[in-house]
């Protein structure tokens, strides 16, 4: 069935992409010696990854007192930056997930990179509550197992522990999804690989053979996992904000704070994205891909995240006011004009004001200011957790217990080394899988390539002849042109001969060689003709039977892949 192509809708795809281009373009980078950029990125990752671990070491060597915790303030930086991380993985179950299941095509230029994105924030949001506890050696106490110490049993009715199952959920369903889309794309590696490369990409690939079978259940696969993750995407921040509005503490104690959280996570999530994938895009010569339309809607949904985030902060000073209860009043009044004033109108700016600027489609689509507001972004969410936790704990009902909190070294060193950590992963994920998806991008080519959509696209209808001329030779003569064009591509096209059942990798070169290389010239061929190539090829065929594949064929060149389907669940590796 033929795609809906729009007229005026924007391509996604630039360049004249052939199926050969993108493969090419999007699998080279895995295969190239690393480049310089690439490689110092890496060393100053590893070094800040480095420096972390050794403050995680001073950390358990020393204790909890090496950071600037107090009586008053028991959160500071570790929790700041846990719900900082696990926000910044939102994004990539979003786009996965929800925008696969709307059709979004635009999704397929970012959604490998932001999924990766998701696996490696989640690792270093991890870190945090194993090492905030104190006794690093006795975190596996979270864990409700059946022991022998007696009433040691974690608290079904704390979030702390349903933070637990909620991430670790997240966490596996992510990995799943993000894993199940490189499935075909590391057999498209391996398939261009030799020696040991292939032998581990054949590994990785689960023997991905592109079958019409493999495709339709890659195809269930990940839309079961996109109707699983896309609660996930709502869920996860929600259970991360009873941590705080599960208390009794004013400025925590608020019902707003789960649609409030998810949409400050999907916020920070979005610009993260975009400040990994600009770079990403420069550096790899991917802007061909990435283009500048899937720039534009990732900044409309900032736009759309950010407003609501601001419509929050009004919500939560109108509830603090309207209340009446002054302990609440006092926590939004200490926000703005206590001693943390200077992060509380940087979060206010970074998140309410600076997404404003993407009302402009100018700056919408500008890759520097897009890029200068996505930090911009990151910071500000950045800010709101340090806002949530450190000024409503520094000032508590007590004012002989008030303090002011600031980190020390140690917490910088943590913080620093899990922003190391991300990236060593992140660069390394870039030399071992396409950042974008290849398969499907390949599958919306014919809808959103640049010579099918857009101002470029070959048109076939009437033209507009504004001096009323007769170009009806010339049009003549530019479809017959085309037509032969046409031709000479479909005569040089060849179809993957692997979607029919019994037919693998060898078999097809085997027939390919022999001349058979499209779904019309198997359907045409006699089965002993086709044995004779199998007896007559380089390998050992002995096992396979040509007896259905001019019947797959058939169904395949008419394209009824329905009968397709149903035929080749009743046959036995391509046998009757």
């Amino acid at each position: 069935m033929s795609a809906v192509v729009s007229p005026i809708r924007d391509p996604l795809i630039y360049g004249h992409k052939s199926y050969h281009d993108i493969t090419e373009d999007l699998v080279s980078p895995t295969e190239r010696t690393p480049s310089a950029p690439w490689v110092i990125g890496f060393i100053l990752s590893i070094s800040l990854l480095g420096f972390g671990l050794f403050c995680i070491a001073w950390t358990i060597w020393h204790g909890i007192g090496t950071w600037n915790l107090n009586r008053t303030v028991g959160w500071g930086w570790d929790i700041t930056n846990f719900v900082w991380w696990i926000g910044i993985g939102h994004a990539g179950t979003l786009i996965s997930a929800i925008l696969l299941l709307f059709r979004q095509k635009w999704r397929t230029g970012v959604n490998r990179a932001a999924e990766a994105m998701t696996i490696f924030a989640v690792i270093c949001a991890a870190l945090f509550p194993g090492i905030h506890v104190g006794r690093a050696w006795v975190v596996f106490y979270f864990f409700p197992y059946p022991n022998t110490r007696g009433p040691l049993w974690p608290n079904f009715n704390s979030p702390l522990l349903w933070d637990l199952f909620a991430i670790s959920t997240y966490f596996t369903v992510s990995l799943l999804f993000w894993y199940t889309g490189l499935v075909p794309d590391f057999a498209t590696v391996r398939d261009r690989a030799k020696g040991m490369r292939k032998k581990v990409y054949n590994f990785l690939s689960f023997g991905w053979v592109g079958s019409a079978k493999h495709w339709q259940r890659w195809e269930a696969l990940s839309l079961v996992l996109a109707g699983i993750a896309t609660p996930l995407v709502l869920s996860v921040h929600t259970i991360v904000s009873f941590d705080f509005a599960t208390s009794v503490i004013p400025g925590w104690h608020t019902t707003i704070f789960p649609p409030y959280f998810v949409a400050g996570a999907i916020f920070s999530g979005f610009a993260m994205v975009l400040t990994l994938m600009l770079v990403v895009r420069k550096v790899l010569h991917l802007e061909e891909y990435i283009t500048l339309n899937h720039v534009e809607s990732m900044n409309k949904v900032i736009l759309a995240t950010g407003s609501i985030v601001g419509v929050a902060y009004l919500t939560e000073l109108f509830v603090a006011w309207y209340s009446g209860y002054v302990y609440e009043q006092f926590a939004f009044f200490n926000r703005a004009l206590g001693p943390y004033w200077w992060s509380y109108f940087g979060m206010m700016f970074c998140n309410v004001i600076s997404p404003q600027f993407f009302w402009s489609r100018k700056i919408r689509r500008s890759v520097a200011w897009t890029f200068f507001l996505s930090i911009v972004i990151n910071i500000g969410m950045w800010f709101e957790r340090f806002v949530i936790i450190a000024t409503t704990l520094a000032r508590d009902y007590i004012p002989s217990s008030w303090s002011y909190y600031s980190p020390t070294w140690v917490e910088i060193g943590i913080f620093i080394g899990t922003i190391g950590l991300f990236f060593t992963l992140f660069l390394i994920f870039c030399r071992v899988a396409p950042v974008v998806a290849v398969a499907e991008v390949k599958s919306i080519l014919k809808s959103s390539g640049d010579q099918y959509c857009g101002p470029d696209a070959i048109h076939h209808g009437h033209g507009h002849d504004d001096h009323g001329h007769d170009h009806s030779h010339e049009e003549h003569a530019v479809a017959e042109s085309v037509k032969e064009e046409v031709a000479a591509v479909v005569e040089a096209v060849e179809d993957d001969l692997k979607k029919l059942e019994g037919i693998g990798p060898k078999v097809e070169a085997a027939l390919k060689k022999a001349g058979v290389k499209t779904f019309a010239a198997l359907a045409g061929s006699d089965t002993n003709d086709l044995q004779t190539i199998l007896d007559e090829g380089d390998g050992n065929f002995m096992g396979n039977s040509p007896e259905s594949w001019p019947h797959q064929a058939r169904l395949a060149m008419e394209g009824k892949w329905d009968e397709l389907e149903k035929l080749q669940d009743e046959l036995q590796g391509g046998k009757y």
